[in-house]
C-alpha cells in the first residue's frame, strides 16, 4: 500500500494529456488541471473568427471534453477571464473582485489575476473547480492598469491607446507561474473520491 506521500509523488510524475496525446481522450481515473485552448473562447474570439473564419466556440470539443473531465474525476480548470465559454456551458459567474461563487451545478468559479503570482502579465483568469475538497484564499482583486508595471499580454488586457508597456508574446503569456501551477495541482489532489 502506497503512503500519501508516495500517491502525490507519483501524481505529479504522470505525463500530461497535451496536444500531443489527445487531452479528449482522457478516461480517468486520476483528478485533473484542464487548461482547454482558448483562442476560440476568448475576447478575441471575434477578430479570429472575422480573420482566419474559425467560428466561436468551435475548438473540436476540447473545452467539453476538459469540463466532462474535471465533473467526472474532479479537479480544476483554467481559462481566461470573460471567456464566452462560461456562457455557453452555464458555468458560475466569478465574483470579479474576490472569492469563490458556486454554481448550481455543485461547481465553483473564481477570478484570479495570475500576475500576483509572478506572471509578467496580468492574465487574468477564471478557474472553475469541481468536486475539491480544497477551495484556497487566492490574492484577490484587480491592478488598474494605470498602478501596475505588469506587462500587457497580447490576448487581452484592456489598455488606453498611451499605453506603452511593452507586450509579452504568445509563447510567454500562455506560461503559468509555478506558484499557482502549485495551488491548481493542490486543489487536484483535493478531490473527494
Amino acid at each position: 500500500m502506497l503512503s500519501a506521500e508516495d500517491l502525490i509523488t507519483a501524481w505529479r510524475m504522470l505525463p500530461p494529456w497535451d496536444k500531443v496525446r489527445d487531452a479528449r481522450k482522457y478516461n480517468g481515473p486520476h483528478s485533473v488541471v484542464a487548461h482547454p485552448p482558448c483562442s476560440r473562447w476568448c475576447r478575441l474570439a471575434g477578430l479570429v473568427e472575422a480573420r482566419w473564419g474559425h467560428k466561436r466556440g468551435d475548438d473540436g470539443g476540447c473545452f467539453r471534453a476538459a469540463l466532462s473531465s474535471v465533473r467526472q474525476w474532479g479537479g480544476v480548470l483554467e481559462h481566461p477571464a470573460y471567456t464566452d465559454a462560461w456562457s455557453a456551458y452555464d458555468l458560475p459567474t466569478p465574483p470579479r473582485h474576490g472569492g469563490w461563487q458556486r454554481g448550481l451545478c455543485g461547481g465553483w468559479s473564481c477570478h484570479v489575476e495570475q500576475g500576483r503570482y509572478g506572471h509578467p502579465a496580468k492574465k487574468a483568469t477564471w478557474l472553475y473547480a469541481y468536486n475539491v475538497n480544497f477551495l484556497p484564499q487566492l490574492r484577490w482583486g484587480s491592478i488598474p492598469d494605470g498602478e501596475s508595471s505588469a506587462l500587457v499580454s497580447w490576448c487581452g488586457n484592456r489598455t488606453n491607446k498611451f499605453d506603452d508597456r511593452p507586450r509579452v508574446g504568445k509563447a510567454a503569456a500562455s506560461k503559468t507561474p509555478d506558484e499557482f501551477r502549485d495551488i491548481l495541482i493542490s486543489m487536484a489532489r483535493s478531490v473527494i473520491k
